[in-house]
C-alpha cells in the first residue's frame, strides 16, 4: 500500500508499507526531500516497522524521532509528514483525489444565511446527503460577522453599526471580525471529511487546506504565502484570514475571507480596531482603502472568483451544484432561532 503527502511549502513524502496481523511489517520512505546523514533513511523505515497498523500520526512521529541519530537533519519534511503518508497508505486518511467536490456560486442573499449555512452544510456532508463542498459567498446586505469567541462590546461600535444600517452576526468559528459590504471581499467555505486532515494539527491543516488557493493566487499574479496560524499574506501585506471548525460527526469546515476593496473609514467606524490591528490589515491610514486583491491583480472581483473556481476544477474532481430548498429552509430557521437572536450574538458581551 502506498501513501503520499506533499508538505505545504515543502517536499513530497511517499511511503510503501505492508502489514500482517494488524502490524506494519515493511516500510520504505521516499521523496524529493533532503536528509542527512544518508543512513537516517533506514532509521526512519525501521521506526515504522513493527508499529500497529492503527498507529496515529503522533505515535508514528514519536517513533521516528526516537530512532533518528542526534545529528540527523530533515529538510522539506518532518516525522509528522511521514506519519500522515503512512496513515494515507493504510487507508485511515484521505487525499484531495479521493473526493469529488460540489462547487456552489449562487445568486446573492443575506450574509446571515451564509453564516447559518456553515452550520447546516457540514451536517449534510456528514449524513452523506452531500459530497464535500466548496462554495463562494455572495450577499445583498452589509454585515459584520464576528468570531465565535469575540466580545461584542470590545469589537463592535453598535451605535456606528446602527448609523450605517448594518447588523452583526456571530459565526460558529473563531478568529476576528469580517466587515462585509457587497463586493468588498471574497469569501469561500470548504466543507470536507475530517479524513482529509487526518493526523494534522490545526496549524498544519490550515496550511494544507489553503494550499490550493495559494496556487490559484499565483495564477493571477499574487505571490501569496501562509502565515501561521490562519493568515494569507503577500509581499504587500496581509490578504486575508481563515477560520476552521472540526465537527464530531467527522467533517471539517474551513472558510477564508480575502479583502478585495474595503472602505477603511467605514470599517474603523464600526470595528474597534487599534493601530496595531490596522497595520496588520495592510493600511496605515484610515483614509485609505484596504484593497490588496484589487490593487495587486487589477481584476474585477467576479473575475478573481471565476479564476479560483476554474483552478479548483482543473486540479480536483468537481461538479457544479446549488443549495437545496431544504437547506435554505434549515438556514433560515437557524437565523430565526440562533444567529439572529441577541442571546447568541451577545453570548460574550
Amino acid at each position: 500500500m502506498r501513501g503520499e503527502f506533499k508538505v505545504p511549502g515543502g517536499k513530497l513524502v511517499a511511503v510503501d508499507v505492508e502489514t500482517r496481523d494488524g502490524t506494519i511489517t515493511t516500510a520504505h520512505v521516499s521523496g524529493d526531500f533532503f536528509l542527512e546523514p544518508d543512513s537516517a533513511l533506514e532509521a526512519i523505515n525501521a521506526a515504522i516497522r513493527g508499529l500497529p497498523a492503527s498507529a496515529s500520526v503522533s505515535e508514528i512521529a514519536e517513533s521516528i524521532t526516537r530512532s533518528l541519530p542526534d545529528d540527523a537533519v530533515l529538510v522539506g519534511f518532518t516525522p509528522e509528514s511521514v506519519g500522515i503518508a503512512v496513515r494515507r497508505a493504510l487507508g485511515h486518511a484521505s487525499t484531495w483525489d479521493d473526493h469529488e467536490f460540489e462547487i456552489i456560486h449562487s445568486a446573492p442573499f443575506h450574509p446571515a444565511l451564509h453564516v447559518a449555512l456553515d452550520e447546516v452544510l457540514p451536517h449534510e456532508v456528514a449524513a452523506g446527503r452531500r459530497r464535500p463542498i466548496l462554495r463562494f459567498w455572495e450577499w445583498d446586505a452589509p454585515l459584520v460577522v464576528m468570531g465565535s469567541f469575540q466580545s461584542l462590546r470590545n469589537e463592535i461600535d453598535t451605535e456606528a453599526l446602527e448609523r450605517r444600517g448594518m447588523t452583526v452576526v456571530r459565526r460558529i468559528t473563531g478568529g476576528g471580525a469580517m466587515f462585509m459590504e457587497a463586493g468588498n471581499c471574497i469569501t469561500y467555505s470548504l466543507v470536507a471529511p475530517t479524513s482529509l486532515v487526518d493526523g494534522m494539527s490545526f496549524e498544519q491543516s490550515y496550511a494544507f487546506l489553503d494550499s490550493w488557493v495559494m496556487d490559484a493566487l499565483a495564477e493571477i499574479g499574487v505571490k501569496a504565502r501562509y502565515v501561521p496560524l490562519n493568515d494569507i499574506a503577500s509581499e504587500a501585506g496581509k490578504i486575508g484570514g481563515a477560520a476552521q471548525r472540526r465537527f464530531a460527526s467527522g467533517v471539517v469546515l474551513h472558510h477564508v475571507t480575502m479583502a478585495y476593496d474595503i472602505d477603511a473609514d467605514a470599517m474603523l467606524d464600526v470595528l474597534r480596531i487599534g493601530r496595531e490591528k490596522l497595520s496588520d490589515k495592510g493600511t496605515k491610514s484610515a483614509n485609505k482603502r484596504v484593497d490588496p486583491m484589487r490593487s495587486q491583480t487589477g481584476m474585477e472581483r467576479e473575475a478573481i472568483i471565476e479564476s479560483f473556481i476554474a483552478h479548483f476544477e482543473r486540479t480536483h474532481r468537481t461538479v457544479r451544484s446549488d443549495y437545496t430548498p431544504e437547506e435554505m429552509a434549515k438556514a433560515q430557521e437557524l437565523v430565526r432561532t440562533k444567529f439572529g437572536t441577541p442571546e447568541w450574538t451577545a453570548r460574550i458581551p
